[in-house]
């Protein structure tokens, strides 16, 4: 069914302070440059200068003062004014040729006031020939003295220009805060500055020097690129430009570095520019209306049934819906941007219109969101608004209807039994009260002042997301803009069941867009390293429980879908393999009964393990760190069973040493397993003072050697002094004394000797006293055991009674 284009009356401009003049001024002067604030409230006319007063007019919708100013003849006047897109109150900025600028702004006080003054150009010298405000930014384009001085070669004055760019931003209530001046080209020629909402465009103008009038520049601050284009050769071009890092560019070394740009061609012809959400449409002097976007490519969006006529004659281009408007003259035609079709064409009653660009997303007051989805006229007449009528015998249905047919989807998903539920049935049952209270406020029994007032806020968190979803379908790929969509999401759906299509939404969610996604999972659970290089977090109870609740224990999630757990183990192993095991550990102190730490299913890091893959084919890092991590005793004695089979030592040794003492026996199970491979083979030798740390304090020497007799090889020969060549050495006492020497640490035992070797340990490190030399009765010889040894033995010793 063929759309009917429909142009709306939306105001006389009545309801506009100084409405009067605002209408004289369109009226009189198809020269005035006409711009709208970005929440759609305030209209500026700026009349080029020598023209007569007032040269500016602010107009506002509504409560508010208008802005009126003029300047004596013979005085400069604004060369271009624009309105900063600041949330907090309306602000324009003001830019003349010598490089003043004047920030105004309106809500800190009655009336406007001028908040700040400044000079573009404090060197002196310098013109300004064109100037633009993206967002956040002031940019003009400067000519430099070279163009001043007599006797320059006209090379010299066609490169003299250079664009500079100053950050502008709000500060306090009523302050601004203006950055340092960067330059982004240098030598370059005049060009004119167009901005669109993300993106600005450098193009040529009338007096561009003609070797170089077929080059356009676009410059994207949110990408850090300058993209170079050339378009009637189909050639682009993209390299750096970031002032944050200061890169800036000589116009001639950039155009020199880039093949095939410099081919002769004729420079663009073109009427008019105008920046579009999708890139810069332009019109030529044969009709055709193209589109650079913002890559640098350009394609034909199609020709108007009637072409401008010179200079002289008024043009304006803006979009909407898929559909490029042109108002050329007393005619608007209306063009499909995809297939380049005339869908349709309007004669108006005036031939001084003006296109308005439609308010920033997230701005707009209550009566722009009801004009939202066409594109505004502004004429003496009135302002207007172009837009396709919803083809007749198109039922919508009614707000009620949704409220019973959204709910029947609800309900049913909980209901546990058979019979599917209806509309009518959910209208006329007494049971579900929640979709007739909501559909009795849609017929109007509740004021709507008073249910704008309950639900202003959750309107404007809505109207904010429908209008970011919005922009991001029209084309708008700013990973900003996906991020805030993924955290709108993901934090919407926190706030559900995580069961079903919510679950499963979020899946594709972090299939899509893993980065944006984990960044929202990232804030809700409010995660950051400490430096220990642990995660903490500040989340409360009942997001982690969201967090770590799973499935049943044994079974697969349904048709492939994750929980939400096992999905952000997922996205880190992809993203940030080196955080997963952190985030584990910090999952394990957190779990409640039944929240999937500590209930009766899979242990966290078992359900971790599960997303690396099969055993075998896990990476074997992340796998360690996930045993080692997990606090239980068969995944750390698994874990220092692989380092041992890896032969990495240390880190088996302190594994076991950074276990608490609170688990001494499964430090003496790791102790154990090391003292076996101490045992059997020299390659642990280097690491014998952690062993010996390691050694259980309750562990007596004899049992120590008890150990260590299990592990060593039996030798059906005698031992040598000295190993074979290529054999491994034998443990030696020497190796053995060091853990002796830790098994008696903790004091001598008051009770009998419980091994032989226990006074080797107990030495005090002097010779026992020496025996007497003189005659000794044998009393005295039956006090000294040894002593009667010695006689037997036939070492020369008289014994004799002295009594």
């Amino acid at each position: 069914m063929k759309r009917v284009g429909t142009l709306r009356l939306l105001s006389e401009l009545s309801n506009f302070s100084g409405a009067a003049r605002l209408r004289e001024l369109l009226a009189a002067d198809p020269t005035v440059r006409v711009r709208c604030s970005p929440d759609g409230r305030h209209l500026l006319l700026l009349r080029p200068p020598g023209a007569p007063a007032p040269q500016l007019l602010v107009a506002v919708r509504g409560p508010g003062t208008e802005l009126e100013r003029a300047w004596p003849a013979g005085q400069p006047s604004p060369i271009d004014a624009f309105f900063l897109q600041w949330p907090s109150r309306p602000a324009l900025v003001l830019v003349w040729e010598s490089g003043l600028a004047e920030v105004w702004s309106a809500g800190v006080g009655p009336g406007w006031r001028l908040l700040q003054s400044t000079e573009l150009c404090p060197s002196g010298g310098a013109r300004v020939v064109a100037v633009a405000a993206p967002r956040g930014r002031l940019v003009w384009c400067e000519e430099r003295e070279a163009g001043a001085k007599g006797g320059v070669e006209p090379p010299a004055v066609a490169f003299s220009h250079s664009v500079c760019v100053r950050t502008l931003e709000p500060s306090g209530e009523a302050g601004t805060n203006l950055g340092l001046t960067h330059v982004l080209l240098n030598h370059c020629p005049p060009f004119g500055l167009l901005a669109s909402r993300k993106d600005l465009f450098l193009v040529p103008t009338a007096t561009t020097w003609p070797g170089v009038g077929h080059v356009l520049l676009i410059w994207r601050p949110g990408k850090g690129t300058v993209v170079v284009a050339a378009p009637c050769l189909g050639l682009s071009h993209s390299k750096s430009l970031n002032p944050g890092r200061g890169d800036t560019w000589d116009f001639r070394t950039l155009l020199r570095g880039l093949p095939g740009l410099l081919s002769p061609r004729q420079s663009l012809t073109v009427h008019t520019w105008a920046p579009a959400p999708q890139g810069l449409l332009w019109l030529d002097f044969s009709g055709a209306v193209s589109l650079v976007q913002p890559h640098g490519g350009t394609r034909a969006v199609g020709t108007l049934q009637e072409a401008p006529t010179g200079l002289a004659g008024s043009a304006a281009l803006g979009t909407f819906q898929g559909t490029v408007a042109c108002a050329l003259g007393s005619t608007l035609e209306l063009l499909d941007m995809g297939s380049g079709q005339l869908l349709e064409r309007k004669i108006l009653s005036t031939d001084r219109v003006h296109l308005l660009e439609p308010p920033a997303p997230g701005m707009e007051d209550e009566e722009e969101l009801e004009t939202r989805g066409g594109l505004r006229l502004l004429s003496a007449l009135g302002l207007f608004r172009v837009s396709w009528e919803a083809p007749q015998g198109l039922e919508l249905p009614s707000a009620e209807g949704l409220v019973f047919e959204e709910a029947c989807e609800y309900y049913q998903r909980r209901s546990l039994r058979g019979a599917q539920l209806t509309p009518e049935e959910l209208r006329h049952s007494s049971t579900f009260r929640a979709p007739q209270a909501l559909a009795s406020i849609l017929q109007g029994h509740v004021s709507p002042s008073t249910l704008l007032t309950t639900l202003r806020a959750e309107l404007r968190d809505y109207r904010g997301l429908e209008q970011l979803k919005a922009q991001l379908v029209a084309g708008d790929e700013e990973e900003a803009g996906w991020t805030e969509l993924a955290e709108h999401e993901v934090a919407r759906l926190l706030k559900t069941e995580l069961v079903g299509d919510q679950l499963a939404q979020l899946n594709t969610i972090f299939q899509a867009l893993p980065t944006a996604a984990w960044g929202a999972i990232l804030r809700a659970l409010q995660l950051q390293p400490d430096e220990n290089g642990r995660l903490r977090s500040q989340a409360p109870p009942d997001v982690w429980k969201k967090v770590l609740g799973g499935t049943a224990a044994g079974k697969e999630p349904p048709n492939g879908i994750l929980p939400l757990f096992e999905l952000l183990c997922q996205c880190l192993c992809r993203l940030e393999p080196q955080w997963l095991p952190p985030f584990v550990e910090l999952a394990q102190q957190q779990g409640g009964p039944g929240w999937g730490a500590g209930g009766p299913g899979l242990p966290l890091y078992r359900r971790a393990l599960a997303v690396l893959g099969e055993e075998g084919t896990r990476p074997e890092a992340l796998e360690l760190d996930l045993l080692l991590g997990s606090g239980r005793p068969k995944a750390v004695l698994q874990a220092v069973g692989q380092l041992v089979q890896k032969e990495q030592w240390e880190r088996a040794l302190e594994a076991g040493l950074a276990l608490s003492p609170s688990s001494p026996l499964l430090r003496s199970e790791i102790f154990k397993l090391l003292l076996a491979e101490f045992a059997r083979h020299r390659r642990l030798d280097a690491h014998l003072p952690l062993l010996c740390r390691l050694c259980p304090p309750d562990l007596a020497p004899a049992e120590l050697l008890l150990l260590l007799r299990t592990h060593l090889s039996d030798e059906g020969e005698p031992p040598t002094p000295f190993p074979e060549p290529g054999a491994e050495p034998p443990l030696t006492v020497g190796l053995l004394r060091a853990l002796l020497e830790q098994t008696g640490t903790h004091g001598r035992p008051s009770g009998p000797v419980l091994s032989l070797y226990e006074d080797i340990l107990w030495d005090p490190g002097t010779p026992p006293p020496t025996p007497p030399r003189g005659p000794m009765s044998a009393l005295q010889a039956s006090d000294h055991p040894g002593l009667e040894v010695w006689a037997s033995s036939g070492q020369g010793l008289c014994v004799t009674d002295t009594s």
